[in-house]
């Protein structure tokens, strides 16, 4: 393994391990060499917005901020290329400065937040989860309601969907966003003929068919135990399409996944995959499913897309033979994909330059400001803004297999997204039943009970 490899792989795997830990999105957790690894100029000629995203420039604007100094607190996590690249832009436009402060992530950052907006000693804009991890927060009582902006009818609902509490709107998404979903190799499936999968029942088809042909159907990474959770989270999809109130019952205790026969099956899907996985999937790792994927060495693997960017450090020529497909359920007419959404920025309710913020904010989801973005870092899914068209060498995977789904409408968000309460063994169950050691209906009863525990913690009252 060279030591290009070495280096992306190892400090990319505990940002991807981080993200499928009930801790939201993160907002730009994709690659270890985020500087040499997107660096690629982006053409903005293919890039087309509606118009209110793209804010007209006056010989004001550089001046109008002159002398306005807006804070930004972040998380040292936060990969910051792309957010850098479009705060030096915007303040060549505006005149603004503004200065950006590192917090720690995980659960010390979180206390870091809770404590600094309690003490009203928050910066003027706060980088932070979307979803369920906001709404704990409180947020009208300590960010601004942004729903009169005009830039927010430019944002794609379903992320609204996680930056909304009580009908008000509160975060800007920081980067694109990602998916759980099926990667696969192209020629594989040009080779025997194989079309993608809309059912379940098509997607085990074309494993048998893969089989047969001698290939690895299945991509298996179970070293990493975090990457075995992807097929059942990521399965969420299918589970809002059967029962579209889950996520509330569930929250309330009123549904759980073992008497819920749509989301058992997010567990048997593991079990139905298990002969087709590579021999040493319960030892192997993500770093060798970024081997494998590209070079062939497997048809299928379930994965988050930010698996793309890691894939293209080492393999920047391959990339046009890895593919995306959303994880199929019973029907080809609920056929879509579980979406991670970014980190978002909030503003603080109570800072002294608001319109300089606003400002900032609208220039950041603008044309220009994501141009700004895009150019230096590579999407690893579509962007959240209506409109705007994914850059001409955005990968294939997300321009030509995920954008249709986003336009379609056939999104919905990962659960994390909608309830705090997630198991803290998820990853331990679903070794478990992936690796045959115990049935689907065993790990969703393990699973709701390993959840009632943390929902107690939350101060839920389960029946």
């Amino acid at each position: 393994m060279n030591l290009k490899k070495v280096i992306t792989l190892l400090l990319t795997a505990s940002m991807a391990a981080g993200s499928m830990m009930g801790c939201g999105s993160s907002a730009e957790t994709k690659t270890a060499s985020s500087v040499a690894v997107p660096s690629a100029a982006v053409s903005t000629e293919a890039a087309k917005t509606t118009s209110s995203t793209a804010p007209a420039k006056t010989a004001a604007d550089n001046k109008r901020y002159d002398g306005v100094t807006i804070t930004l607190l972040k998380d040292s996590d936060t990969v910051a290329d792309g957010i850098k690249a479009v705060i030096a832009a915007a303040e060549k436009k505006y005149g603004f400065t503004i200065e950006t402060e590192d917090r720690v992530g995980g659960d010390e950052g979180d206390n870091i937040i809770k404590t600094r907006l309690a003490s009203g000693e928050m910066s003027d804009i706060c980088l932070y989860n979307s979803g369920s991890l906001l709404a704990a927060l409180n947020p009208s009582e300590y960010f601004e309601d942004l729903s009169k902006e005009d830039f927010v009818s430019t944002l794609d609902e379903t992320y609204l969907s996680t930056v909304t509490v009580d009908g008000k709107v509160y975060g800007v998404p920081v980067s694109s966003t990602q998916v759980g979903a099926i990667l696969y190799y192209k020629p594989d499936y040009e080779k025997l003929g194989l079309q993608v999968p809309k059912t379940w029942t098509e997607f085990i088809a074309n494993c048998d068919k893969l089989k047969a042909a001698g290939k690895t159907a299945m991509i298996g990474t179970f070293g990493d135990s975090w990457t075995s959770q992807v097929m059942f989270l990521g399965d969420e999809y299918n589970v809002e399409a059967a029962n579209s109130t889950f996520p509330k019952d569930f929250e309330a205790g009123k549904a759980k996944y073992a008497t819920t026969p749509a989301a058992t099956k997010s567990f048997q899907k593991l079990l139905d995959v298990q002969k087709y996985y590579n021999k040493d999937y319960l030892s192997a790792k993500y770093d060798d499913g970024c081997d494998m994927l590209p070079n062939g060495e497997g048809t299928h693997w379930v994965m988050l897309t930010q698996a793309l960017s890691n894939m293209y450090s080492l393999y920047p020529d391959k990339m046009k033979d890895i593919g995306v497909f959303a994880i199929p359920g019973d029907s080809a007419d609920s056929n879509g994909l579980t979406v991670w959404e970014p980190s978002s920025f909030y503003v603080n309710k109570n800072c002294k330059n608001k319109d300089a913020v606003m400002a900032f904010l609208k220039f950041y989801v603008s044309k220009e400001g994501l141009d700004t973005y895009a150019s230096v870092i590579k999407p690893d899914g579509p962007y959240c803004v209506k409109g705007y068209a994914l850059p001409s060498d955005a990968y294939e995977a997300v321009k030509n297999d995920m954008q249709p789904y986003f336009d379609a409408g056939k999104t919905g968000t990962a659960l994390e997204f909608k309830t705090s309460v997630k198991g803290s063994s998820c990853p331990a169950i679903c070794q478990e039943v992936g690796s045959g050691q115990i049935s689907a209906a065993e790990a969703a009863k393990a699973y709701d009970e390993d959840c009632e525990k943390q929902a107690a913690q939350l101060g839920l009252k389960w029946k």
